[in-house]
């Protein structure tokens, strides 16, 4: 049977061991505290079969490496953090994925997210979400620092994932990271050190790839707004090798409140619109759903609405019947999410449909 790389994000925020992650969630639980505040707020709101468990010990992500893989999906794919010159919420990875017995049945790879923070974490003051907590743009500096930090710490690990023996680094905000190193020649150069820097630590080159945002305009010189074009050009012009999406809330054509069937139904659209205008492999992405509206006291932002695992298993086939008809790919899916609790889009086992997501994985996919 031939195999599948099913890669589910990882939202490293449920555990209260990051040193600096009290100013967001005080109880020192990390965002299990707002999962739980939600659900006082709403008891109808599912909760996790598995409780509040501190997702950086590895005892805690021994059992779900062991859930993942007997359900089919074999890597997850890190949301990583550098603020203030230094990395955040890396302990997810580091004390619970590293430490764990277990991690050789498991890939991971990184996506740094690499966006600005304001009070959407901190559901006391979400509805006042217009302060900037954290920068996400780095200047060459940081960004060389962090280059040697990936390196070192993470590509040299066995279980890092790559394609064509490259390690695979994602990139979630693309303008960002413009802003930050000066424009798009100036990112060109310092993806080209990052590429350079790899090779020299024994690797045959790097798997740069990119979140793919919507195509809104893009600000291309990073300093101003005279140089513009969509997210297919930044992907163009920064030779990307590859893209994937984050979420279905940032497909094209998705501006509002929309039934999850709705979105499920144009996914081959989205995903065939997109790899035609890019140069780089497209992999297709499938989310759970989308409401993010536990993060806040207030309720009415963007939801989906009807999603099931059966929907789901539905976008799924869809991604499998994709790869199968595109055999030079490597068959690589990206799903939102593990754990992705308060935006509502998780694999993780809950109190509404059980194991129902991770066994409609199994269903397509088979074990890993």
């Amino acid at each position: 049977m031939k195999k599948y790389d099913v890669a589910a994000y990882i939202w490293p925020s449920y555990t209260g061991t990051g040193p600096r992650t009290r100013i967001f969630w005080d109880e020192g639980i990390g965002e299990w505290q707002t999962v739980r505040k939600a659900a006082e707020d709403d008891p109808s709101r599912a909760l996790p079969v598995w409780g509040f468990e501190d997702e950086a010990d590895p005892l805690v992500m021994e059992k779900q490496i062991d859930a993942a893989v007997s359900h089919g999906v074999n890597v997850f794919i890190y949301d990583w953090y550098w603020y203030d010159h230094r990395p955040f919420l890396e302990q997810c990875l580091d004390n619970g994925f590293l430490k764990a017995k277990n991690r050789s049945r498991m890939k991971f790879y990184l996506m740094w997210a690499n966006h600005d923070v304001g009070m959407v974490w901190d559901r006391r003051n979400a509805d006042y979400d217009d302060a900037l907590i954290y920068q996400g743009s780095v200047d060459r500096k940081d960004f060389e620092i962090i280059v040697r930090r990936v390196i070192d710490n993470y590509f040299s690990q066995p279980e890092y994932y790559k394609i064509g023996g490259r390690p695979v680094f994602m990139v979630y905000d693309v303008m960002n990271l413009m802003k930050g190193l000066g424009g798009v020649e100036k990112t060109k150069e310092a993806l080209e050190y990052f590429r350079k820097e790899t090779v020299k630590a024994g690797f045959p080159g790097l798997e740069l790839q990119m979140t793919y945002w919507n195509e809104y305009a893009v600000n291309l010189s990073g300093v101003d707004s005279e140089k513009t074009g969509s997210a297919s050009d930044a992907v163009n012009l920064l030779g990307f090798d590859s893209i994937s999406h984050y979420q279905f809330i940032h497909f094209t054509w998705l501006p509002e409140d929309r039934p999850y069937k709705d979105v499920v139904a144009r996914l081959e659209e989205e995903w065939s619109q997109i790899g035609s205008k890019c140069s780089a492999t497209y992999y297709p992405h499938v989310s759970i759903g989308w409401d993010n509206n536990p993060r806040y006291k207030n309720r009415g932002r963007t939801i989906m609405t009807g999603a099931t695992p059966e929907l789901f298993e539905e976008g799924l086939r869809k991604a499998k019947a994709y790869l199968d008809a595109r055999p030079e790919m490597t068959p690589l899916v990206t799903v939102n999410s593990w754990n992705e609790w308060t935006e509502t889009s998780y694999l993780e086992p809950d109190t509404k449909f059980g194991y129902g997501y991770l066994e409609a994985v199994e269903r397509v996919f088979g074990k890993g």
